[in-house]
């Protein structure tokens, strides 16, 4: 049963929460080792969002979680070429049993040893959050490798041999070459049409064509339209998507028709309408009271009411609360989901970006 109690943010549980899992994650976690790389990333940006990460995490930390980042970047090898050039970018975790290499400078010439695109994004982001200028970034061997992770369809895997190709890859591969600034590792036309055939009869977007609406695959797809500058042909018909996008709100949002509310959906719905310029005319009232119902009494916020929290529902439960300007939280980008202070740090401190924040 749902409890009606208005009840407000606590800040400080969330925060404890948060730094507890940069430190010591229960044994619930272990089957996401390969995955170090995104809690990390829930974790980091959650803090950032909430304003404290420079207060509680110290500038050493930071440096050493910068270092570990880089230690995952898979090189270019010219010893093994024809393998390494398709396997570059960030791995989850050193889960294979390398070495583990502060340096950054580890070259891989096992294929299994491979880069993951979901992780290279989360890398990428992560470093961003800490203040890294991505000098240590191998730019050229990372877009190199996602023109070897798109299929003839235009969808994307997430590692090279991959077995799964849908939006969710498409959107890594689009945000990525972002923060990079440079899409050459993308076949720009076939993306966009793969957006388009995945729009379902109800205007919602699927994983892939046939496959349900669904609030995470719109987003994906939507925030990459809009970092290629493409919404305006992409969008099949907008008036629609969006109001498949206002259905999904009953007091949270749902993921799809027909089913309950869930805290992550506060953020995939709720950036979606924030890219597309809606965002005001949600019900924030509903939305933030069905929030608070699925904050825990000891930090962090779970899936839906009285389960246990995780990292991934805390963090983009507080980024659906950025999105609807909680007090005390920094600004939220909705198409890279990082913080506008964060973004701000790619143009002002990366070399490969020229632009000017005002």
């Amino acid at each position: 049963m749902i409890d009606t109690t208005k009840k407000e943010f606590d800040r400080s549980k969330h925060i404890t929460y948060l730094k507890r899992g940069l430190t010591l994650l229960s044994r619930q976690y272990v089957s996401n080792d390969t995955n170090r790389m995104t809690l990390a990333f829930f974790c980091l940006s959650g803090l950032d969002l909430l304003g404290v990460l420079e207060e509680e995490i110290p500038k050493e930390r930071r440096k050493t979680w910068i270092d570990w980042i880089y230690a995952q970047q898979i090189l270019p090898n010219e010893k093994n070429p024809e393998i390494n050039e398709k396997i570059c970018g960030f791995r989850g975790s050193p889960f294979s049993g390398l070495p583990f290499d502060v340096n950054g400078s580890r070259e891989s010439q096992l294929p299994f040893d491979a880069a993951n695109s979901a992780m290279t994004y989360t890398a990428l982001t992560s470093l961003l959050i800490l203040g890294d200028d991505l000098s240590r970034v191998n730019r050229c061997s990372i877009i190199n490798s996602l023109k070897y992770l798109q299929k003839d369809d235009g969808s994307f895997t997430h590692i090279y041999q991959g077995m799964e190709s849908d939006m969710r890859f498409l959107y890594c591969a689009v945000v990525i070459s972002y923060i990079l600034n440079d899409f050459s590792g993308i076949d720009v036309e076939k993306a966009i049409e793969y957006i388009k055939n995945s729009q379902s009869y109800d205007y919602g977007i699927g994983q892939g064509p046939g496959e349900e609406s669904h609030g995470g695959s719109t987003y994906c797809a939507i925030s990459s339209l809009y970092m290629l500058n493409k919404l305006d042909i992409g969008l099949l018909s907008k008036e629609q998507t969006l109001f498949w996008l206002f259905s999904r709100q009953e007091t949270g949002f749902q993921g799809r028709a027909n089913k309950p509310p869930d805290t992550c959906y506060s953020f995939w719905i709720g950036a979606a309408l924030k890219i597309l310029n809606k965002f005001e005319l949600i019900d924030y009232e509903q939305n933030h009271n069905f929030l608070m119902q699925t904050q825990s009494t000891f930090g962090g916020f779970s899936k839906w009411v009285d389960l246990y929290p995780d990292v991934m529902h805390t963090y983009l439960g507080i980024a659906g609360l950025s999105l609807m300007n909680e007090p005390g939280f920094l600004e939220l980008d909705p198409a890279i989901n990082i913080s506008k202070k964060a973004k701000d740090n790619l143009f002002k401190n990366c070399k490969f970006h020229k632009q000017i924040v005002n």
